[in-house]
């Protein structure tokens, strides 16, 4: 039996009013439907309703500009955007029916479904998730490459892109304080995901680190967290970084590290010049069947974390995944670390580096 309340009326207006105002800080996704051209802008930048290309629709019944109405008005929604109230159907609540409502701007388009009364009288948001499957349950973490112990308590997943520098700002949240504090606690599991629309080179550097990754651990960590240090240097100066002399770069850290580690050069050679995608790509769908839309993406014990977030957040949600698990979480004696420098270079500098090559 279902029943809207109030209270639960009042989250689903906190959720359409997080569909238009929450903005995380990472590197996201193009998709096809939405272009960067065509990606909707800050409000303070938002074309106006002049320039917008109008949504060609059926002139509104009296039910269907009530119900506009009490959208824009409820959950604050830019008046840049067209709603589009769309046709009813039979819903699995008693008393309700299905009422999708789509958002158009500026070419892209998102929809969602409401609930109406059968009196027409009450709108209401129902969401249905299954508790029976794990939120990585699609994710294989077999031959990746841990950082901690194997018996921690808390493992973090990090759906990582060499290339964003955003990703290179939360690896310095992570590494080293986050990891000093927690010590055998916690664990960090790398899963790639480079966004290959936007940056050129991320999937080289990703195979380039799993080829390193196949003979060791310890180097695959120390190339990973020289190139999130040093992503500039490997772009380069230019805004159109010159991809030949990135990928000869990113060939060039590999080899030095797998030498410092004594690896297989012959092997590692192979596995460069080969530059098979498989196991990246196989990465990259299973961030996206969890609906990955930018990096870093983190979870943690299951519990997802979008975007750059501070120390103290991180750790509030580590905290929290201990105490579930039984555990006892260390005091928090330090003091958070403050996230500064630019989303263009950020650098790594406590993260343990390879010699820089000559």
């Amino acid at each position: 039996m279902y029943r809207i309340s109030e209270g639960f009326l009042r989250i689903s207006r906190l959720w359409l009013l997080l569909l238009f105002t929450v903005v995380t800080v990472g590197c996201h996704v193009q998709t096809a439907s939405v272009s960067p051209a065509k990606a909707a802008p800050p409000l303070a930048q938002a074309k106006p309703l002049a320039q917008v290309k109008p949504i060609v629709q059926a002139k509104p019944t009296a039910l269907d500009r009530r119900i506009e109405l009490t959208v824009r008005s409820q959950f604050n929604v830019p008046p840049e955007y067209v709603v589009v109230i769309g046709k009813r159907s039979k819903s699995a609540v008693p008393g309700f029916d299905t009422l999708p409502v789509t958002f158009h701007h500026d070419g892209g388009a998102q929809t969602m479904n409401l609930l109406i009364s059968t009196d027409n009288n009450t709108l209401a948001h129902l969401e249905k998730f299954d508790l029976s499957k794990n939120p990585l349950a699609g994710v294989s973490l077999l031959g990746r490459p841990v950082r901690g112990s194997d018996h921690a308590l808390v493992t973090i997943v990090d759906f990582d892109d060499l290339e964003c520098p955003f990703c290179a700002l939360m690896q310095t949240v992570l590494f080293p304080t986050t990891e000093e504090h927690y010590k055998d606690q916690v664990r960090y599991i790398d899963e790639d995901y480079p966004l290959t629309d936007i940056h050129p080179w991320a999937m080289h550097a990703a195979v380039d680190v799993n080829c390193l990754a196949a003979q060791s651990k310890k180097g695959y960590w120390n190339l990973v967290d020289y190139i999130h240090g040093h992503g500039d240097e490997i772009t380069g100066k230019s805004n159109h970084p010159d991809m030949k002399a990135a990928m000869l770069r990113l060939d060039q850290l590999t080899r030095e590290e797998g030498k410092r580690q004594g690896v297989k050069a012959a092997k590692l050679d192979l596995c460069i010049s080969k530059q098979n995608e498989t196991a990246v790509r196989a990465s990259m769908k299973a961030g996206t069947a969890l609906e990955i839309d930018g990096t870093p993406t983190l979870f943690i014990n299951g519990e997802r974390v979008v975007g750059v977030v501070s120390q103290s957040t991180l750790w509030a949600v580590i905290d929290r995944a201990i105490v579930d698990a039984g555990g006892t979480p260390p005091p928090q004696e330090k003091k958070p670390a403050a996230i500064t420098g630019s989303s263009s270079s950020p650098k790594s500098a406590s993260a343990p580096k390879p010699a820089p090559a000559h």
